[in-house]
């Protein structure tokens, strides 16, 4: 997203965390397939449709990240079910159409159904063989997966955020029982570091208050360039969606036409830095959350005691952010299987027998 205007390291793209992905992908294949490939029927067309998975698994991102899917399509078209894996989806069948790729139909099903597996969970649900390929690269059952593994570590470095997360661990130690991926107890830690590492990225990077007071403002430019650009329309059609990208700011920045003079403006001032202004944050208590509601800028607005100067309603930006383990209230670590590892010790015994020869006198 924009989060490199904050941390000015992070300036990798979904083109490494790609590459990232898929090379993971076979690393946890190649795993199972030298402990378990005979157990489990893992074969070479298992292996190469897991590596795939992983390396188109975020071709349907719109421009700026998860801005765009979460906090711009939203606002020009409320109700929205739109999401980057289902375009993923789309835009694979699209890619295959249109240069002509010779793959059976089968397996280019199982690529797509892996991809949206974490944001459609019913879809790995019904899969009757090797259900465990499908929590490789998004993961809905558990959240442990190969994604997370890449931007944790990636973000965490580009951002200059120690981190103990070791990956290596689990996909080494990761073995498949019921049709399940499973860690050995001894990783429980391991796996409670991944969760707490995501989190503390949440909190410190993807939604620090100037991070999200750029994101707010890009939002707003974009709604205000949307009507005359048709930003959003782009969203509904795999061939037109490819061609959006986060150049779309420097189109709005650089053209002529007054109907993009607001948009322009805002743009304007994040390369001058005259973000919105933070004014304050609240964290709803754990006991509350159930009661909670997201707050609006006409709650903010309502709320204010009388004087002088009264805020409008465009005057307020509210931002309601939530972080998790992954789970919401309940704790990931729970829907996770572990086993222990038993190592049995021979022992022998070793008899030595010490013979002392005869003094012969003479």
């Amino acid at each position: 997203g924009l989060t490199y205007l904050v941390f000015p390291g992070a300036v990798h793209t979904r083109f490494e965390h790609s590459l990232g992905v898929y090379r993971l992908a076979g690393e946890a294949m190649n795993n199972l397939q030298k402990y378990q490939g005979n157990e489990l029927g893992i074969d070479r067309i298992d292996v190469q449709t897991v590596k795939l998975a992983g390396l188109l698994h975020d071709i349907g991102h719109g421009p700026f990240s998860h801005l765009f899917e979460h906090e711009f399509l939203p606002r020009v078209n409320p109700g929205s079910t739109w999401s980057h894996e289902h375009m993923s989806a789309l835009l694979l069948d699209s890619i295959v159409d249109k240069h002509s790729i010779d793959i059976e139909p089968d397996y280019l099903k199982v690529i797509k159904e892996m991809i949206v597996a974490s944001s459609d969970v019913s879809t790995a649900e019904g899969v009757k063989e090797k259900r465990f390929l499908y929590d490789i690269v998004a993961n809905g059952r558990n959240g442990i997966d190969v994604d997370k593994f890449d931007y944790i570590d990636r973000d965490c470095r580009a951002c200059g955020i120690g981190s103990n997360f070791q990956h290596w661990r689990l996909l080494e130690g990761m073995r498949v029982m019921g049709d399940e991926i499973c860690y050995p107890a001894k990783d429980y830690l391991s796996i409670h570091k991944l969760f707490t590492t995501r989190a503390d990225l949440h909190r410190t990077v993807y939604t620090h208050a100037k991070v999200k007071a750029v994101e707010l403002m890009l939002v707003d430019a974009l709604v205000e360039a949307n009507e005359y650009l048709g930003i959003s329309l782009h969203a509904d059609d795999p061939e037109d969606f490819w061609k959006l990208d986060d150049t779309i700011v420097k189109s709005i920045e650089t053209a002529p036409n007054d109907e993009l003079k607001k948009a322009k403006e805002i743009i304007q001032r994040i390369r001058r830095r005259e973000l919105y202004k933070f004014c304050n944050q609240y964290s709803v208590p754990k006991d509350k959350l159930d009661h909670f509601k997201n707050i609006t800028a006409q709650d903010i607005v309502c709320s204010q005691i009388t004087s002088k100067v009264l805020l409008k309603e465009e005057d307020v930006a509210v931002s309601n952010v939530k972080i998790d383990l992954t789970r919401g209230k309940d704790n990931p670590l729970e829907s996770i299987k572990f086993f222990k590892v038993t190592t049995i010790f021979f022992t022998c015994r070793i008899c030595v027998v010490v013979i002392m020869p005869w003094q012969w006198s003479k």
